[in-house]
């Protein structure tokens, strides 16, 4: 998960306003991080979501800024589809870039590339459900949903969007006012997985292998002890690289090199590429951006090097053939996806994807991903059993603590997901047949897991009650 809570308070409670003023040194870069996270945030909620910028601005931003989010500035510009963001002195600006998404501006805006517009083929994957609302049809099912939905008086959960596919059809689905069926959502980490299966699909193609060296040309050097990195150990975040880390919320997030690598870094992968190793490839778990964005810059590098054939690549082999039609993933100056954490979709498109690891990676008959794929990426990582962490999924299998209280929730034990932060989910449970989408805006701690167990567990003793 991306997290980029509070960013302001850092700098505000250190007390150093007035060095960023002057354009010092990490307390200006702190906040050009704070202020690329609200440009290029509110940019993707109003022309790629087309979402009222105001409305996710009080849900989705100002909950991350703390007491201080009076002092956070933003301007959005409808006219010229781009978004400014000011915080003591400090301005950033996200622009709309089309088919590409939103992009924080570092230096110069790249050249528009023109992405070849080819009718796309029939999607392999049969229609999930036709064009209206699904709405459910078992009164124990609505119920479900209600409580997916309720707000209590505290926490704040946020639900936005809720799909449940059984069997390859959606059986139920709600949205929350101003959100529909094809609004597209940020998926924050949950593109992580994307980027999975966009490696997969190279594997399958005989462009790289999971196994040796890494395909990083300035580690190229065998003397260099990152060539000892392989895209094993970046799918697993056991690389080693000191490039910060991205799971956890704290004051200090502003500062952190992994935050700062998505924010305010014009070439994020060449930014994660240049980290020194902070432990021997491998031998512990760490989970940060870095990792998966030097995986994107790999997608980029055998998919034509640059964004348009990236975008092509990505739709040809994966989005079209899965039906998925509003997905936007976005790219960083150089032309690389930010595999990472950003990528937009909508609610039904998340569910298609999960379904194409329900399936094993199959399709309409065709094999998307590597034979045995999906159970490498759902294989529990050595170190990260607190979390209980595979290969760019979360998953329940094997016996650490963080498996044990996702099942204790409810999400049963075969189970593996995408997940991203503030609650996003694409929940995978094989022995169910089922796929769960979750999409939303939480800010309290496990809440967004303990609804997704609930829904899951509600779905499940539906089914058992009907002796399915």
């Amino acid at each position: 998960m991306i997290r980029l809570p509070r960013p302001a308070v850092a700098i505000l409670s250190l007390g150093l306003a007035p060095l960023a003023l002057a354009g010092c040194g990490p307390v200006h870069r702190a906040a050009e991080v704070a202020t690329g996270f609200v440009s290029h945030q509110l940019c993707s909620a109003a022309f790629v979501s087309g979402l009222d910028p105001e409305a996710f601005y009080a849900e989705g931003v100002a909950p991350t800024l703390g007491p201080v989010k009076g002092m956070v500035g933003h301007r959005v510009d409808r006219e010229h589809r781009a978004v400014t963001s000011t915080f003591i002195g400090v301005e950033s600006q996200a622009v709309y870039r089309g088919p590409y998404g939103c992009l924080v501006l570092r230096g110069p805006e790249p050249p528009a590339e023109p992405v070849a517009q080819v009718q796309p083929a029939p999607p392999l994957l049969p229609a999930i459900a036709g064009p209206d609302l699904v709405e459910p049809g078992d009164p124990a099912l609505k119920a479900a949903l209600d409580r997916a939905f309720e707000e209590p008086s505290a926490p704040h959960r946020g639900t936005k969007a809720v799909v449940i596919v059984r069997d390859g059809r959606v059986i139920a689905e709600r949205y929350a006012p101003g959100y529909g069926i094809d609004t597209p959502q940020i998926g924050w980490s949950m593109t992580k997985s994307v980027t999975n299966a966009l490696i997969g699909i190279l594997v399958r193609q005989g462009k790289v292998s999971v196994d040796g060296p890494a395909p990083i040309a300035a580690w190229a050097d065998p003397g260099d002890p990152r060539h000892a990195i392989t895209i094993d150990n970046l799918l697993r975040m056991t690389s080693g690289l000191d490039i910060g880390q991205s799971l956890t919320s704290s004051a200090t997030d502003a500062f952190d090199p992994s935050a700062r690598m998505v924010y305010a870094e014009r070439d994020m992968a060449g930014f994660a590429e240049r980290a020194p190793l902070r432990f021997a490839p491998g031998s512990q778990w760490n989970y940060t951006n870095g990792n998966t964005l030097l995986l994107s810059r790999i997608v980029r590098d055998n998919a034509g090097g640059t964004a348009a054939s990236t975008l092509a690549f990505a739709r040809r082999e994966l989005f079209d053939k899965l039906g998925m039609e509003h997905a936007t993933l976005e790219f960083d100056a150089t032309g690389t996806p930010i595999g990472s954490s950003h990528m937009l979709a909508s609610a039904r498109d998340w569910a298609r994807f999960g379904l194409l690891f329900l399936n094993d990676g199959v399709v309409g008959g065709e094999r998307l991903l590597p034979e045995g794929w999906v159970d490498y990426s759902a294989r529990p990582t050595p170190h990260s059993e607190a979390y209980g962490y595979g290969a760019g999924f979360w998953t329940n299998r094997g016996k650490g603590e963080g498996a044990r209280y996702r099942i204790a929730t409810g999400i049963p034990a075969d189970s593996f997901m995408a997940r991203g932060a503030y609650g996003q989910y694409v929940a995978i449970v094989p022995s169910q047949r089922l796929v769960v989408v979750r999409l939303g805006m939480s800010f309290a701690g496990r809440t967004d897991v303990e609804t997704i167990g609930r829904l899951i567990a509600d779905v499940a003793a539906l089914t058992a009650h009907k002796g399915e």
